[in-house]
Protein backbone atom coordinates (compact mmCIF):
# COMPACT_ATOMS: atom_id res chain seq x y z
CA UNK A 1 0.00 0.00 0.00
CA UNK A 2 0.93 3.86 -0.44
CA UNK A 3 -0.21 6.74 1.21
CA UNK A 4 0.11 10.35 1.06
CA UNK A 5 0.48 11.64 4.78
CA UNK A 6 0.01 15.56 4.73
CA UNK A 7 1.72 17.96 7.91
CA UNK A 8 4.08 14.99 7.59
CA UNK A 9 6.35 16.69 9.77
CA UNK A 10 4.42 17.29 12.84
CA UNK A 11 3.95 15.08 15.46
CA UNK A 12 0.93 12.50 14.22
CA UNK A 13 1.87 12.62 10.16
CA UNK A 14 5.67 11.63 11.50
CA UNK A 15 4.29 9.26 13.13
CA UNK A 16 1.88 7.54 10.68
CA UNK A 17 4.52 8.08 8.63
CA UNK A 18 6.69 5.67 10.71
CA UNK A 19 3.96 3.23 11.55
CA UNK A 20 3.59 2.79 7.48
CA UNK A 21 7.07 2.52 6.71
CA UNK A 22 7.71 -0.10 10.05
CA UNK A 23 5.01 -2.17 8.24
CA UNK A 24 6.32 -2.38 4.54
CA UNK A 25 3.98 0.22 3.24
CA UNK A 26 5.22 3.49 1.43
CA UNK A 27 5.28 6.94 2.70
CA UNK A 28 4.70 10.10 0.51
CA UNK A 29 4.81 13.16 2.90
CA UNK A 30 3.36 16.37 1.71
CA UNK A 31 5.60 19.00 2.80
CA UNK A 32 5.57 23.13 2.65
CA UNK A 33 8.11 24.44 -0.08
CA UNK A 34 10.78 25.34 3.09
CA UNK A 35 10.20 22.67 5.47
CA UNK A 36 13.30 20.41 6.45
CA UNK A 37 12.11 16.92 5.96
CA UNK A 38 15.38 15.40 5.80
CA UNK A 39 14.88 12.91 8.20
CA UNK A 40 12.11 11.17 7.35
CA UNK A 41 13.51 11.13 4.20
CA UNK A 42 16.25 9.26 5.35
CA UNK A 43 13.81 7.09 6.84
CA UNK A 44 11.91 5.91 3.41
CA UNK A 45 9.25 8.72 3.31
CA UNK A 46 9.09 10.22 -0.37
CA UNK A 47 9.16 14.20 -0.04
CA UNK A 48 6.44 16.35 -2.15
CA UNK A 49 6.02 19.50 -2.24
CA UNK A 50 3.31 21.99 -1.54
CA UNK A 51 0.92 23.81 0.35
CA UNK A 52 -2.77 22.24 0.80
CA UNK A 53 -3.53 26.12 0.92
CA UNK A 54 -2.42 26.48 -3.12
CA UNK A 55 -4.55 24.14 -4.83
CA UNK A 56 -2.38 24.33 -7.85
CA UNK A 57 0.86 22.92 -6.18
CA UNK A 58 -0.62 19.67 -5.51
CA UNK A 59 -1.28 18.81 -8.65
CA UNK A 60 0.03 15.13 -8.77
CA UNK A 61 0.43 14.52 -5.03
CA UNK A 62 -2.17 11.56 -4.65
CA UNK A 63 -1.04 9.98 -8.06
CA UNK A 64 -0.60 6.31 -7.37
CA UNK A 65 -1.85 6.32 -3.83
CA UNK A 66 -4.30 4.11 -1.77
CA UNK A 67 -5.10 6.14 0.95
CA UNK A 68 -4.66 9.61 2.01
CA UNK A 69 -4.12 10.84 6.09
CA UNK A 70 -4.85 14.26 6.26
CA UNK A 71 -3.05 15.47 9.29
CA UNK A 72 -2.14 19.40 7.80
CA UNK A 73 -4.25 22.17 9.55
CA UNK A 74 -3.43 25.52 11.16
CA UNK A 75 -3.41 23.98 14.97
CA UNK A 76 -3.39 26.71 17.55
CA UNK A 77 -5.62 28.93 19.85
CA UNK A 78 -4.96 32.14 18.05
CA UNK A 79 -4.78 34.08 14.85
CA UNK A 80 -7.20 35.89 12.22
CA UNK A 81 -10.01 33.58 10.82
CA UNK A 82 -9.17 33.84 7.47
CA UNK A 83 -5.73 31.79 8.23
CA UNK A 84 -7.79 28.70 9.98
CA UNK A 85 -10.19 28.90 7.40
CA UNK A 86 -7.42 28.80 4.77
CA UNK A 87 -6.20 26.19 5.59
CA UNK A 88 -8.51 23.74 7.12
CA UNK A 89 -11.39 24.10 5.12
CA UNK A 90 -10.12 25.52 1.96
CA UNK A 91 -7.21 23.10 2.34
CA UNK A 92 -8.91 20.04 3.08
CA UNK A 93 -11.53 20.73 0.05
CA UNK A 94 -8.37 21.25 -2.04
CA UNK A 95 -7.41 17.98 -1.04
CA UNK A 96 -10.58 16.04 -1.50
CA UNK A 97 -10.20 17.13 -5.51
CA UNK A 98 -7.16 16.39 -6.11
CA UNK A 99 -7.89 12.95 -4.19
CA UNK A 100 -10.65 12.39 -6.76
CA UNK A 101 -10.32 9.49 -8.73
CA UNK A 102 -6.86 8.96 -7.69
CA UNK A 103 -7.37 7.05 -4.05
CA UNK A 104 -10.39 4.74 -2.27
CA UNK A 105 -9.59 5.93 1.34
CA UNK A 106 -9.64 9.56 2.67
CA UNK A 107 -8.90 9.65 6.34
CA UNK A 108 -9.67 12.87 7.84
CA UNK A 109 -8.04 14.40 11.01
CA UNK A 110 -10.61 16.37 12.78
CA UNK A 111 -10.70 17.08 16.44
CA UNK A 112 -13.38 16.95 19.40
CA UNK A 113 -13.05 20.87 19.10
CA UNK A 114 -15.36 20.64 16.94
CA UNK A 115 -17.97 20.12 19.53
CA UNK A 116 -17.02 23.77 20.57
CA UNK A 117 -15.47 22.91 23.70
CA UNK A 118 -17.41 24.96 25.69
CA UNK A 119 -19.89 22.59 26.93
CA UNK A 120 -19.68 19.60 28.39
CA UNK A 121 -18.79 16.48 26.43
CA UNK A 122 -18.33 13.09 28.58
CA UNK A 123 -19.33 10.29 27.47
CA UNK A 124 -20.82 12.07 23.96
CA UNK A 125 -20.83 9.63 21.18
CA UNK A 126 -19.56 10.35 17.40
CA UNK A 127 -23.53 11.18 16.86
CA UNK A 128 -23.56 14.31 19.39
CA UNK A 129 -24.35 17.10 16.97
CA UNK A 130 -21.56 19.28 16.57
CA UNK A 131 -21.53 23.34 17.66
CA UNK A 132 -20.19 26.44 16.58
CA UNK A 133 -19.00 28.47 19.19
CA UNK A 134 -16.77 31.29 17.58
CA UNK A 135 -13.45 29.80 18.23
CA UNK A 136 -12.09 29.17 14.64
CA UNK A 137 -10.25 26.21 15.49
CA UNK A 138 -12.91 24.18 16.29
CA UNK A 139 -15.95 25.79 13.93
CA UNK A 140 -13.58 25.40 10.51
CA UNK A 141 -12.95 21.31 12.27
CA UNK A 142 -17.00 21.56 11.56
CA UNK A 143 -16.89 22.74 8.61
CA UNK A 144 -14.11 20.70 6.78
CA UNK A 145 -16.23 17.50 8.71
CA UNK A 146 -19.04 18.51 6.37
CA UNK A 147 -17.04 19.00 3.43
CA UNK A 148 -15.29 15.46 3.62
CA UNK A 149 -19.00 14.00 3.96
CA UNK A 150 -19.85 15.69 0.68
CA UNK A 151 -17.25 14.06 -1.28
CA UNK A 152 -17.83 10.40 0.35
CA UNK A 153 -19.09 8.15 -2.21
CA UNK A 154 -18.12 10.28 -5.23
CA UNK A 155 -16.02 8.40 -7.61
CA UNK A 156 -15.43 5.73 -5.54
CA UNK A 157 -14.13 7.65 -2.39
CA UNK A 158 -14.34 6.33 0.98
CA UNK A 159 -14.26 8.81 3.66
CA UNK A 160 -13.70 8.54 7.46
CA UNK A 161 -13.51 10.98 9.76
CA UNK A 162 -11.30 10.51 12.70
CA UNK A 163 -11.71 12.78 16.28
CA UNK A 164 -8.99 12.83 18.47
CA UNK A 165 -9.02 14.18 21.95
CA UNK A 166 -6.26 16.17 23.20
CA UNK A 167 -3.07 14.42 21.57
CA UNK A 168 -0.43 13.86 23.86
CA UNK A 169 3.71 12.82 23.38
CA UNK A 170 6.68 13.98 22.30
CA UNK A 171 6.19 17.79 21.17
CA UNK A 172 2.38 18.05 21.70
CA UNK A 173 1.18 21.11 21.96
CA UNK A 174 0.04 20.10 25.61
CA UNK A 175 3.56 19.68 26.37
CA UNK A 176 5.40 22.68 24.82
CA UNK A 177 2.59 24.95 25.93
CA UNK A 178 1.97 24.42 29.21
CA UNK A 179 6.07 24.76 29.55
CA UNK A 180 6.38 28.01 28.12
CA UNK A 181 3.22 29.19 29.95
CA UNK A 182 5.32 28.14 33.09
CA UNK A 183 7.93 30.07 31.97
CA UNK A 184 6.50 33.14 31.58
CA UNK A 185 4.59 33.58 34.93
CA UNK A 186 1.95 32.21 37.05
CA UNK A 187 -0.02 29.11 35.55
CA UNK A 188 -3.85 29.14 37.05
CA UNK A 189 -6.05 26.21 37.35
CA UNK A 190 -9.56 26.29 35.51
CA UNK A 191 -12.35 25.20 37.29
CA UNK A 192 -9.68 24.29 40.00
CA UNK A 193 -8.51 21.47 37.67
CA UNK A 194 -10.95 19.20 38.43
CA UNK A 195 -12.07 18.02 34.77
CA UNK A 196 -10.37 14.89 32.82
CA UNK A 197 -7.32 15.89 30.45
CA UNK A 198 -9.19 13.77 27.84
CA UNK A 199 -6.02 12.66 27.00
CA UNK A 200 -5.24 10.38 23.80
CA UNK A 201 -1.09 9.18 23.33
CA UNK A 202 -0.15 9.61 19.72
CA UNK A 203 1.01 5.85 19.34
CA UNK A 204 -2.12 4.80 20.33
CA UNK A 205 -4.18 7.66 18.41
CA UNK A 206 -1.93 6.22 15.31
CA UNK A 207 -2.87 2.63 16.07
CA UNK A 208 -6.40 3.57 15.34
CA UNK A 209 -5.97 6.28 12.33
CA UNK A 210 -4.29 3.10 10.61
CA UNK A 211 -6.80 0.50 11.97
CA UNK A 212 -10.03 2.75 10.42
CA UNK A 213 -7.68 3.09 6.91
CA UNK A 214 -7.50 -0.40 6.61
CA UNK A 215 -11.33 -1.75 7.55
CA UNK A 216 -14.13 -2.14 5.22
CA UNK A 217 -16.74 -1.04 8.06
CA UNK A 218 -14.76 2.51 8.19
CA UNK A 219 -16.16 3.86 5.11
CA UNK A 220 -18.36 6.80 5.55
CA UNK A 221 -17.83 6.82 9.45
CA UNK A 222 -16.39 8.89 12.02
CA UNK A 223 -14.31 7.65 15.18
CA UNK A 224 -13.43 8.95 19.00
CA UNK A 225 -10.13 8.07 19.81
CA UNK A 226 -9.63 8.82 23.47
CA UNK A 227 -7.38 6.86 25.66
CA UNK A 228 -8.40 5.40 29.66
CA UNK A 229 -6.57 7.70 31.43
CA UNK A 230 -8.37 9.32 34.18
CA UNK A 231 -5.56 12.25 35.07
CA UNK A 232 -7.10 15.66 35.75
CA UNK A 233 -5.51 18.79 34.97
CA UNK A 234 -4.64 19.56 37.96
CA UNK A 235 -2.94 16.59 37.85
CA UNK A 236 -1.02 16.79 34.89
CA UNK A 237 0.19 20.39 34.99
CA UNK A 238 1.68 20.38 38.01
CA UNK A 239 3.75 16.96 36.88
CA UNK A 240 4.55 18.84 34.04
CA UNK A 241 5.31 22.43 35.95
CA UNK A 242 7.64 19.97 38.05
CA UNK A 243 9.74 19.45 35.56
CA UNK A 244 10.62 23.17 35.88
CA UNK A 245 10.73 23.11 39.44
CA UNK A 246 7.09 25.28 39.39
CA UNK A 247 3.30 24.80 40.49
CA UNK A 248 0.72 25.62 38.95
CA UNK A 249 -1.02 29.10 41.58
CA UNK A 250 -4.72 29.64 42.09
CA UNK A 251 -7.87 29.10 39.75
CA UNK A 252 -10.23 30.59 37.43
CA UNK A 253 -13.72 29.93 36.97
CA UNK A 254 -14.70 28.53 33.80
CA UNK A 255 -17.06 31.12 32.82
CA UNK A 256 -14.30 33.75 34.06
CA UNK A 257 -11.87 32.11 32.22
CA UNK A 258 -13.81 31.86 29.23
CA UNK A 259 -14.70 35.36 28.61
CA UNK A 260 -11.68 37.05 29.50
CA UNK A 261 -10.23 34.79 27.14
CA UNK A 262 -12.40 35.69 24.56
CA UNK A 263 -11.41 39.30 25.76
CA UNK A 264 -7.36 38.81 25.52
CA UNK A 265 -8.07 37.24 21.97
CA UNK A 266 -9.81 40.62 20.91
CA UNK A 267 -7.06 42.63 22.40
CA UNK A 268 -4.20 40.67 20.95
CA UNK A 269 -5.28 39.76 17.69
CA UNK A 270 -4.63 43.56 16.14
CA UNK A 271 -1.15 43.15 17.35
CA UNK A 272 0.22 40.11 15.70
CA UNK A 273 0.45 38.34 18.83
CA UNK A 274 -0.71 35.14 20.88
CA UNK A 275 -2.57 35.52 24.20
CA UNK A 276 -1.93 34.64 27.37
CA UNK A 277 -4.45 32.35 27.73
CA UNK A 278 -7.81 31.53 25.44
CA UNK A 279 -11.29 30.12 25.06
CA UNK A 280 -9.88 27.21 23.24
CA UNK A 281 -7.66 26.58 26.39
CA UNK A 282 -10.16 27.26 29.08
CA UNK A 283 -12.80 24.51 27.53
CA UNK A 284 -10.34 22.17 26.97
CA UNK A 285 -9.36 22.55 30.58
CA UNK A 286 -12.61 23.42 32.49
CA UNK A 287 -14.79 20.82 30.59
CA UNK A 288 -15.47 17.15 31.01
CA UNK A 289 -14.16 16.05 26.89
CA UNK A 290 -13.60 12.65 28.01
CA UNK A 291 -15.85 11.08 24.85
CA UNK A 292 -16.73 7.74 24.06
CA UNK A 293 -14.62 5.50 22.43
CA UNK A 294 -17.09 2.12 22.31
CA UNK A 295 -17.62 2.47 18.31
CA UNK A 296 -13.95 2.26 17.76
CA UNK A 297 -13.26 -0.02 20.42
CA UNK A 298 -16.23 -2.61 18.37
CA UNK A 299 -15.63 -1.86 15.09
CA UNK A 300 -11.96 -1.33 15.37
CA UNK A 301 -10.82 -3.49 18.00
CA UNK A 302 -8.95 -0.57 19.43
CA UNK A 303 -7.55 -0.15 23.17
CA UNK A 304 -5.50 1.41 25.01
CA UNK A 305 -2.07 0.05 23.99
CA UNK A 306 0.75 2.36 25.48
CA UNK A 307 -0.10 3.04 29.25
CA UNK A 308 -0.58 6.70 31.26
CA UNK A 309 3.19 6.08 33.17
CA UNK A 310 5.12 4.71 29.53
CA UNK A 311 3.32 7.16 27.53
CA UNK A 312 4.45 9.84 30.39
CA UNK A 313 7.99 8.44 30.47
CA UNK A 314 8.46 9.09 26.84
CA UNK A 315 6.81 12.46 27.17
CA UNK A 316 9.55 13.49 29.53
CA UNK A 317 12.42 11.98 28.15
CA UNK A 318 11.66 14.23 24.97
CA UNK A 319 11.02 17.40 27.63
CA UNK A 320 14.77 17.08 28.99
CA UNK A 321 16.58 15.85 25.67
CA UNK A 322 14.89 18.44 23.38
CA UNK A 323 12.88 20.62 25.25
CA UNK A 324 14.89 21.83 27.99
CA UNK A 325 18.20 21.73 25.45
CA UNK A 326 16.51 23.95 22.73
CA UNK A 327 15.36 26.45 25.84
CA UNK A 328 18.76 26.12 27.03
CA UNK A 329 17.09 24.80 30.85
CA UNK A 330 18.83 22.60 33.03
CA UNK A 331 17.53 21.16 35.66
CA UNK A 332 18.81 18.53 38.37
Amino acid sequence: MKALVTGARGMIGSYICRSLLSSGDEARGLFLPDEDAVDLEQQGVQAFRGDITKRETLKGCAQGCDVVYHCAARVTDWGARRLFVASIVDGTRNLLEESLGEVTRFIYLSSIAAYGFKYHTKDATEDLPLRKVGIPYGDCKADAEDICRSYHGRQDLEVTIIRPANVLGPGSAWVRDVLDAFLKGPVPLIARGKCETAFVFVENLVDGIIAASQSEQAAGRTYHFCDDYRITWAEYNNTIGALLGKKTHGSMPFQAAWYSGHAMELACLPLGIRPPYSRLAAGVMGRENHVDCARAKRELDWRTRISWDEAMKKTINWVKESYLSEKAIAIG
